[in-house]
């Protein structure tokens, strides 16, 4: 059995019942195989695989906060430190139900390759809670925010750990976070990012994501004798990254037509009004259905009613919202109307399968470790903005987003074109960012 096949296996049984982790570690170890495979003898010796797939420190805890009825509730914590071999834990903090030991496994996984892709000296993590706050109070949220502090504080540090908003954790979370860390070490400093610009928060950040995607989505297409200008676009989601993605299409030229929420979706006839789709959702906090009822050429669809934003014609589909929500069926409704390009906006969104069906349909494909890691690049750049006591105009920060993603594309594509696997943009994001890490891991010793 081959070295690759071996450390899957371990993976699944020392890891059972974590189906998002198994994916995340199949589809990285698979795309790397002829890497390891060149190199076999020498990482088997120093276990690589193994350490490399296996956090440095996983931390879960319980979290117990009082609700505005006086009843105690109590959430799970999680905080896996995966890899720190090229700078400190940097990842994400998801408040959702869903929220899981495998899940939070997976995206701080995801999350090593992703940030050694931006060139960043920043390693993986993730962490979360099972907490929904959807439909709390501010002083629940707040409550819940400090209790979940008051543990995790220990561990984290702007040298150290540096965490993240992600679904769920908004510039709100994070405010109550920051202050109650602030509290407690007495320590002003870089230590959670997405902070909120009167308090060491960077512009551009909430952008972010959004805009990175858009950059290397450009990019991939003009390298490939294609644009942007006047295609039209599908996006899911409707949170962060989806509005500030058909932002960005709109100012390149695209048209985006499509978005959607946990209930529903929007097919507008005439483009995504974004002033609309973030008042309804920035500011209403309220369902699509209110988009639909203020906007004509909107149609509204049910959950569950045989269709989605990928049934639409499109030329470009860009997946913003969650992991697996493009599936087999997606990708062959996607290729047979004709779409060319897909880039993901979330962490995994595509399944394996889907994955396979557009990159063997020819379809220019882009995993979101290198499409949706502008988020985590201009996090970076906040801890540096941090680090100086300086603030960078929009125009600084933008700017060197765009240079980090265009790089991010060109280092993917080259490594696949290195390796024999040219066009496969999923191999060469993997090879990219394994490379820079395996190397700092083995010159690091065994630890």
């Amino acid at each position: 059995m081959s070295y690759v096949d071996e450390v899957f296996d371990l993976v699944v049984a020392k890891n059972p019942a974590q189906p998002e982790f198994h994916q995340a570690v199949k589809e990285v170890l698979e795309s790397l195989r002829v890497v390891i495979e060149a190199n076999e003898e020498k990482y088997r010796r120093d276990a690589l695989l193994e350490r490399l797939v296996t956090p440095e420190r996983q931390l879960l805890f319980r979290v117990p906060w009082v609700d505005d009825k006086g009843q105690v509730q109590v959430n799970n914590g999680f905080r896996v430190q995966f890899n720190s071999a090229i700078g400190p834990y940097k990842g994400g903090l998801r408040l959702h139900p869903s929220v899981n030991l495998g899940i939070i496994k997976f995206l701080g996984f995801e999350q090593i390759f992703k940030n050694s892709l931006t060139g960043l000296p920043i390693g993986g993590g993730k962490g979360g809670s099972d907490f929904d706050p959807k439909g709390k109070s501010d002083r629940e949220v707040m409550a819940f925010c400090q209790s979940f502090i008051t543990e995790l504080y220990k561990y984290i540090g702007a040298d150290t750990d540096v965490p993240a908003g992600d679904i769920g954790t908004g510039a709100r979370e994070i405010g109550y976070m920051y202050g109650q860390y602030k509290r407690l070490t007495g320590l002003y400093e870089g230590v959670l990012t997405g902070k909120g610009l009167s308090y060491g928060g960077s512009l551009a950040r909430t952008e972010a994501t959004g805009y990175g995607l858009l950059y290397l989505t450009e990019e991939m297409l003009k390298c490939n004798g294609k644009d942007i200008k006047g295609k039209t676009i599908a996006v899911s989601g409707a949170g962060n990254v989806a509005i500030y993605a058909i932002q960005k299409a709109w100012q390149l030229g695209g048209k985006p037509v499509t978005c959607s929420d946990s209930t529903g979706w929007i097919y507008d006839s005439e483009g995504i009004d974004v002033a609309l789709l973030k008042e309804v959702k920035e500011v209403r906090r309220a369902r699509l259905t209110e988009y639909a009822a203020a906007r004509s050429s909107a149609r509204y669809h049910e959950c569950g009613e045989g269709s989605n934003v990928w049934t639409v014609k499109c030329d470009i589909a860009l997946p913003c919202a969650t992991q697996n929500e493009l599936h087999l069926e997606d990708a062959k409704t996607l290729v047979a109307n004709g779409c060319f390009a897909v880039a993901e906006g979330a962490n995994m969104p595509t399944t394996m399968e889907a994955t396979e069906y557009l990159q063997g349909s020819g379809v220019l494909f882009c995993p979101g470790k290198a499409s949706n890691a502008g988020g985590v690049a201009t996090s970076a750049l906040e801890m540096s903005q941090n680090s100086e006591r300086l603030s960078w105009t929009f125009e600084e920060v933008d700017s060197k987003l765009k240079g980090i993603m265009v790089n991010i594309f060109h280092n993917l594509d080259d490594a696949a074109k290195k390796y024999g696997m040219e066009g496969n943009y999923v191999a060469g994001a993997n090879i990219a960012g394994f490379l820079k890490v395996a190397e700092a891991m083995t010159a690091q010793g065994v630890v």
